[in-house]
């Protein structure tokens, strides 16, 4: 198993690819167990109620090197937010105009 070229696979039914699979998402959330108090209007979760909690990020969505189960965009994993690995990357996002 390994990475693959952007747009290789096939579109999902939302005509979204690439979105599982190849690599972990790191994400600008801060760890949380769960989503009570989460922000409501999709922003980044940027605080927590002990202040420990944005020593870990979220990563989500499954690599290349798990099995098909954590190959989902609701999959959660936490690790420290400095870390870096060959199976965990970023997606770059911007705002369009309306």
């Amino acid at each position: 198993m390994k990475t693959h070229p952007v747009g290789e696979k096939k579109a999902n039914s939302f005509q979204l690819a690439d979105m599982h699979g190849n690599v972990w998402e790191w994400v600008q959330d801060c760890m949380h167990d769960s989503y009570e108090g989460a922000p409501t209007d999709g922003s980044a979760w940027l605080t927590g109620k002990t202040g420990k909690e944005c020593d870990l990020r979220m990563h989500r969505g499954g690599s290349w090197a798990n099995a098909p189960a954590y190959l989902r965009s609701a999959k959660r994993v936490k690790g420290p937010k400095g870390l870096a690995g060959i199976s965990l990357g970023f997606r770059v996002a911007r705002t369009l105009d309306q």
